[in-house]
């Protein structure tokens, strides 16, 4: 039965990868890499760099799958959009563990944690249930969530209250309007302006932990701009842009 792991990497710093991570990357024989396009070329040149200082004895293979266009589509048709990508991205799947022999080891590197907001283990559940036979190991990885509190050295919680990790689109159609806080990924929009008025905070960071990060932390009406401007740069310069940020409202007496 062919293995594949599923590696977290964190949120880009090679420091970031767990012993159990690196353990793991020197298992695989396949590392299949997403092609993202041009633009992110720069996310597989770090996954790229991972490898070359952490596998010991590179005997490994690269093979690349292309990322299919999503269809875009709001709310109520955006799951049905996901899951014709994630049907998409299956049949890549497929394709790809070809490549490995029926007792091999294949691995994905999947950036931040697996479990947040990744569909890379979902599609794998669905293929092991439906008849492929794949073994799956999971690898927990640093998230952008965590580094973020760490990079402003803020928590996520506050006394008594829950963590709320959503997304931009959410955040959008109204989702954390009642909260007190909330961490916001996937944010390509800057909804965090409907803050302004709010007298809430936020934590902004993009880039975590490398040495492209950028850091902006205050009041939602007076950085906004700020970080409008700095995002918009970053991602001409870098051609792409990773960054998620926590919203904190004054907390009720």
């Amino acid at each position: 039965m062919r293995t594949i792991l599923v590696i977290g990497i964190g949120a880009g710093n090679p420091d970031y990868l767990t012993l159990q991570a690196i353990k793991a990357m020197n298992r695989a024989e396949v590392f299949f890499m997403p092609d993202k396009g041009e633009e992110k070329a720069g996310l597989n040149a770090i996954r790229l760099a991972m490898l070359e200082q952490f596998v010991s004895e590179p005997r490994y293979r690269l093979v690349e799958f292309a990322i299919p266009s999503r269809r875009k589509a709001a709310t109520p048709d955006y799951r049905d959009s996901v899951e014709e990508w994630r049907d998409k991205l299956e049949v890549a799947y497929q394709r790809m563990f070809a490549e490995l022999p029926d007792d091999g080891v294949g691995a994905f590197l999947v950036w931040g944690d697996p479990a947040l907001y990744d569909g890379t283990l979902r599609i794998l559940r669905d293929m092991q249930a439906a008849g492929s036979p794949i073994a799956i190991e999971v690898i927990p990885g640093i998230s952008a969530p965590q580094a973020l509190a760490a990079q402003h050295q803020v928590t996520l919680n506050r006394v008594g209250e829950a963590v709320t990790i959503t997304t931009g689109r959410r955040v959008g159609e109204g989702e954390a309007d009642a909260l007190s806080s909330a961490v916001v990924m996937l944010d390509n929009h800057q909804v965090f302006r409907r803050f302004a008025m709010d007298e809430a905070e936020i934590f902004w960071g993009a880039y975590l932990g490398t040495a492209d990060e950028i850091l902006v932390a205050g009041k939602v009406s007076e950085v906004m701009d700020e970080i409008d401007a700095k995002r918009r740069e970053a991602q001409a310069r870098h051609g792409w842009i990773m960054d998620t940020y926590m919203i904190r409202k004054p907390q009720a007496d």
